[in-house]
């Protein structure tokens, strides 16, 4: 076993549960785990009505162009990694799980409701921020939620069917967005995104308010701290950077004539996600899950790649759909890694670290991608961002390494 930092004691992904016969047929969805998928689904599909929306919004209203549209997510974004990092964690801690949800859930779906109230690009920033933080809340205190609720020996299989729950709203959600907001306008959108993740909140009373622990639970940064940790989150959060270039940029890269093929790439990349996370889960509880990281990586890589020629309808689509593969796989291999390698006491550290992976990395695409386009044009911009992404092929290496090493 990999020698680790005494404040972390992880387990070796050696220990993985392995779903035996009789184990794959005891069922999944308890009472708890549906009420959890309740508020899933309320999160998942108030954020992602509005992911693509806002930034359109923010470059209608205000006239920013590309910087505003990368404004728009980046803060979002960045108010989400600061939630994930600095205040979920030690509000879960306090007030526990359900708590802290239901805070979320308020703070993700009001502000959406006053959106469109005033077109300046402070006042979109702001809603962005108060909404991102909200999203933050709902996603540490919820994601730690869910893997107590999950069968150890079924985790991987647990967290793909989390993923498919989460991954159908953004599936629906993200295109329908986009196509409300070209049919009915921007405020239609915005109150149906308040509506869904305020409605949610019916499911809250009914889930577990702590997750109790014998342990002292495990700090945000000793999770930093630990290698087996942190290169996974690093492999994560770099393919998280296309996530976030994708959706925020590919309804201004893609050339107004192919306006409708916009929505269906925003159709296909969470599809080919939602799938992809479903066969990783099932596949990494049979045979694990850490030689499925290094596919995921060049997969999403290629996808970018591919998505450079954005004039071409086929190359869209396809790269999209390859990118929407790779990532669906690298979420579900990494998350299920890092859970496999800490105890109870240390899931709401790997909550908080996945998802600061996943938020820090659309933020930075984001924001970076929208100067770089500013200068290359996107095409090239899609190109440099793919080259950047094969950078994370040492730290993947060298978890696999390291993995088989320990086993």
């Amino acid at each position: 076993m990999v020698r680790l930092p005494p404040t972390v004691a992880l387990m070796s992904s050696s220990t993985i549960p392995r779903t035996t016969p009789a184990e794959a047929r005891r069922p999944l969805l308890t009472k708890a785990l549906a009420l959890r998928f309740v508020t899933v689904i309320g999160a998942s599909a108030s954020f992602f009505l509005l992911l693509s929306v806002v930034p359109l919004y923010a470059t209608a209203s205000s006239g920013g162009g590309g910087d505003a549209a990368g404004l728009a997510t980046s803060a979002l974004m960045l108010a989400t990694v600061v939630g994930d990092v600095l205040a979920a964690p030690r509000l879960v801690v306090r007030y526990g799980h359900r708590g802290v949800l239901a805070g979320g859930l308020v703070l993700l779906g009001a502000p959406a409701l006053v959106l469109t109230a005033s077109g300046s690009l402070a006042w979109i920033v702001v809603i962005c921020l108060v909404r991102g933080l909200g999203f933050a809340f709902t996603i540490v205190a919820g994601a730690a939620l869910t893997v107590s609720l999950i069968p150890p020996e079924r985790r991987g299989e647990g967290l793909a069917l989390a993923g498919v729950v989460s991954g159908v709203p953004s599936l629906v959600a993200l295109p329908l967005g986009v196509w409300l907001a070209g049919h009915v306008g921007f405020t239609p959108v915005c109150v149906a995104a308040a509506v869904v993740a305020l409605t949610s909140l019916i499911a809250v009373p009914g889930l577990p308010g702590r997750e109790p622990r014998s342990e002292r639970p495990i700090g945000v940064i000793a999770g930093l701290r630990t290698a087996a940790l942190a290169r996974p989150t690093l492999v994560f959060g770099t393919t998280a950077l296309g996530a976030g270039i994708v959706v925020t940029f590919l309804p201004l890269a893609v050339p107004s004539r192919l306006t409708g093929l916009v929505a269906v790439a925003l159709f296909v990349q969470p599809a080919a996600s939602t799938a992809a996370r479903w066969f990783a889960g099932r596949y990494g509880d049979r045979r694990g899950a850490a030689g499925l990281v290094v596919p995921g990586l060049l997969a999403s890589t290629a996808g970018m790649l591919v998505t450079a020629e954005t004039r071409n309808p086929v190359t869209v689509i396809a790269g999209v759909a390859l990118f929407g593969i790779g990532f669906g796989v690298a979420q579900n291999a990494t998350l299920t890694l890092m859970y496999a390698r800490v105890g109870p006491s240390g899931y709401g550290a790997v909550s908080a670290l996945w998802n600061f992976a996943y938020d820090a990395g659309m933020g930075v695409g984001a924001a970076g991608f929208g100067v770089l386009a500013g200068r290359t044009g996107y095409p090239w911009a899609f190109v440099l961002t793919a080259a950047l992404m094969t950078v994370a092929l040492v730290p993947a290496w060298r978890d696999l390494r390291a993995d088989g090493a320990a086993r």
